[in-house]
């Protein structure tokens, strides 16, 4: 059983989580998505650690009571100098795997399972230093938080809150690509609990686009993936387009409603 994920409006009532990556990987990133949340366009980020900024995020974090999960990186460089040489070549050795083409990812490499478990272990133990608890929620950069080599061990911790894969309508994706997205969000739901639907921000047009994911957020739980480190992500949530297209919908003011608390609710599977 898992984290609740039940809509801050109450329970069954639709909600749209605004979720920013890579806070405290760099100062213009960190300072971007902190922009964001004090014009309440972000709801909670996703925080990376032995970065360049890590430190400082998480100082502002626990200062203004910004709700934060892990954002495991297994392929950007570990940036901050205090990072112990351990985990950053074995980070060094998964990264120059899975970037090596682009279906590494979805096949196990058993030479490098104890890397994995090492650097997993590493930045699960770093969260906590910098922000006083264990992650209750975990995504991935490049989601690569659903590579086999984390899946098939299943190395996320139990009972937490985990990204699913992206949702298309049909027609977006070949059989195939969906299959595989859904069978991998079925064996995630098996330990973990998972929003109903997740978009990126990107593309901004069509305006039917984003009209159709607030429109899913009226009754679904929808997370909706941005980077403000993008500049046309920044601007879009900065200078009044957002809100402009949301009407009279709200941003969640955090992911979760309540951090510990646990849930009867199934993970509702959809054609997207």
């Amino acid at each position: 059983m898992a984290v609740e994920l039940q809509a801050v409006r109450g329970v069954g009532s639709g909600v749209l989580i605004v979720n920013a990556d890579d806070w405290g990987r760099d100062h213009e990133t960190t300072d971007r998505i902190s922009a964001c949340l004090l014009y309440g366009t972000v709801s909670s980020v996703s925080a990376m650690v032995f970065m360049e900024d890590s430190e400082r995020a998480a100082a502002l974090a626990r200062e203004r009571g910004i709700d934060a999960g892990l954002h495991l990186n297994f392929t950007t460089p570990l940036a901050a100098s205090y990072c112990p040489p351990g985990v950053a070549e074995r980070h060094r050795r998964i990264a120059t795997y899975l970037r090596r083409h682009k279906f590494a990812q979805v096949v196990f490499h058993p030479g490098l399972t104890r890397s994995f478990e090492y650097v997993l272990a590493a930045q699960l133990e770093e969260f906590e230093r910098l922000y006083g608890f264990r992650p209750e929620r975990l995504d991935g950069h490049h989601h690569m938080h659903q590579c086999a080599n984390i899946l098939f061990a299943g190395l996320l911790p139990p009972g937490t809150i985990v990204r699913r894969n992206f949702s298309f309508e049909r027609g977006e994706k070949s059989l195939l690509n969906r299959w595989y997205r859904r069978a991998v969000d079925r064996m995630l739901a098996r330990r973990h609990d998972l929003v109903d639907y997740l978009f990126n921000l990107v593309p901004l047009e069509p305006d039917s686009r984003l009209q159709r994911i607030f429109s899913l957020a009226r009754q679904f739980v929808v997370e909706l993936e941005v980077h403000p480190a993008n500049p046309c992500e920044y601007a879009f949530l900065t200078q009044g387009e957002m809100l402009r297209r949301l009407g009279d919908l709200a941003v969640a003011r955090q992911f979760t409603q309540a951090p510990g608390q646990i849930a009867e609710r199934r993970t509702r599977f959809n054609p997207y």
